[in-house]
């Protein structure tokens, strides 16, 4: 079973991998939205993998369901200009600065972990889905509310942009 378990820590770690590069590397906004999905659907199966089936339910139901679905309104509404830049090729001292700001902070974090391991606890706690919920609609209520308003005026200000630029043509 434990061959099984890294077998399938290696699939989820390419479909993470091969979903963000896609992403990345897609000229087109709704191929690196499809990127970003796959991306996110790895991440629901890396849940799965830690036993945490709630997690990865909330994974797909926020994530891969909601703030995709409101990405994808977003980028639909927010049409960009004709004729743009996208032809032209960026400079490799743009490829060389992307990968020093992805491998600077893995070095700085890395040599981290390495040189300061954290002491565990033997057994984790078990939190019930009822602990959860709890603490998400009692202490956590007001951050929780305010992620949905913040989401709610990112895509009434994406439709606002919208409606200004059809206006003036």
């Amino acid at each position: 079973m434990e061959i099984m378990a890294k077998v399938a820590f290696c699939v989820y770690t390419l479909v993470i991998l091969g979903g963000s590069i896609f992403a990345v590397t897609s000229s087109s906004l709704v191929r690196a939205l499809v990127g970003l999905i796959t991306t996110l659907i790895g991440v629901a199966g890396m849940y799965m993998l830690l036993a945490t089936p709630f997690m990865a339910f909330m994974q797909l139901l926020i994530y891969v369901g909601a703030v995709s679905v409101l990405i994808f309104f977003a980028v639909m509404l927010t049409r960009a200009e004709q004729g743009g830049d996208e032809g032209e090729k960026a400079p490799m001292k743009t490829y060389v600065l992307g990968l020093a700001a992805t491998i600077a902070p893995a070095a700085v974090l890395g040599w981290l972990v390495l040189t300061r391991p954290v002491a565990s606890i033997a057994t984790p706690v078990e939190v019930s889905i009822k602990q959860l919920g709890g603490e998400l609609m009692g202490s956590y209520f007001l951050p929780f509310e305010l992620i949905s308003v913040i989401l709610m005026v990112a895509m009434s200000g994406a439709v606002l942009l919208t409606w200004e630029k059809r206006g003036k043509k």
